[in-house]
């Protein structure tokens, strides 16, 4: 009785669920494929709109650049508002009063 194995026998032939399942894989990635490529296309004629509006992407660039700047700033101002908050146990929104800062900032 030594070496029985209780678990059943798994053929390493693909049942037609399992092919089946890889058809409906390959067939959404298909549509993914698709529907990506509308949204690139999409996407460029937005894009030439805006270059004949004025816009250029360089410029769009900076300003996306200057945007991620002025948050690590803002988020770096709010923690340091915080700590300081803790420090004299009074509520952030006490500090932006005591600073002259707007709490929609």
């Amino acid at each position: 009785m030594r070496g029985r194995c209780h678990s059943g026998f798994k053929s390493p032939v693909q049942s037609p669920s399992v092919t089946k399942s890889n058809e409906e894989s390959k067939e959404n990635l298909q549509r993914e494929i698709s529907e990506l490529k509308l949204k690139e296309a999409a996407l460029d004629m937005e894009i030439e709109q805006l270059g004949g509006e004025g816009y250029c992407i360089e410029e769009l660039e900076q300003h996306i650049s200057l945007l991620h700047e002025y948050n690590e700033l803002k988020d770096t101002g709010q923690m340091l508002l915080g700590r300081l908050a803790v420090l004299r146990g009074v509520t952030t929104k006490d500090l932006y009063a005591e600073f002259g800062l707007d709490l929609e900032d």
